[in-house]
């Protein structure tokens, strides 16, 4: 009986193995997010995190990213302290997630030229999911790809709220930039 049980866990293990063996996927824990919401003749609204963690599967194209929200980093740290505790209440909402697909995704057609393809997935933030379709520029790095790009989101339809107080002081639409080197 025990000596079953030892062989039917080896087999699952060698199963799994081999499974995740022939998933090829890219990852980064350093991928990198710019914002910027800045309004001009105002203070700089701006922030970066440089510790995002993404995920690219190479055989489908789907694609992964996940921000700690409390990561952003600012020039000034009353801006960050407000940001975290009164916009984005990063104690209650901590992350941000992207997950979708890139569509017609061929791995083996990247080469040292970028190329730009269309992802499309759900984007959380602030415990809300929107549908968004951006674009990726996609390039063949050492030991896998970099994917870069820009989009823009509205903070309210994400339910963040902003005073009216400093509503002139903050864009309406906040641009979004990413850049991530995902490796094997």
């Amino acid at each position: 009986m025990k000596k079953s049980f030892i062989n039917s866990f080896l087999l699952l293990l060698i199963i799994l193995v081999n499974t995740n063996g022939f998933a090829q996927k890219l990852i980064t824990k350093t991928g990198n997010i710019k914002f910027q919401a800045s309004m001009p003749s105002y203070e700089e609204v701006a922030a970066e995190n440089k510790s995002v963690s993404a995920v690219l599967e190479q055989s489908t194209g789907d694609f992964a990213a996940l921000v700690l929200i409390k990561g952003f980093r600012f020039k000034v740290a009353l801006m960050e302290e407000h940001f975290n505790e009164n916009y984005m209440e990063s104690e209650k909402f901590s992350k941000s997630t992207l997950k979708g697909k890139i569509e017609d995704f061929d791995f083996s057609k990247i080469t040292n030229t970028t190329k730009n393809f269309t992802l499309k997935g759900d984007l959380t933030i602030h415990g809300k999911t929107k549908p968004v379709s951006v674009i990726i520029k996609v390039v063949k790095v050492a030991n896998g790809v970099n994917a870069t790009g820009s989009f823009e989101v509205k903070p309210e339809d994400f339910n963040i709220d902003i005073p009216s107080i400093v509503s002139k002081k903050i864009a309406d639409k906040v641009k979004i930039a990413y850049n991530f080197t995902l490796t094997k």
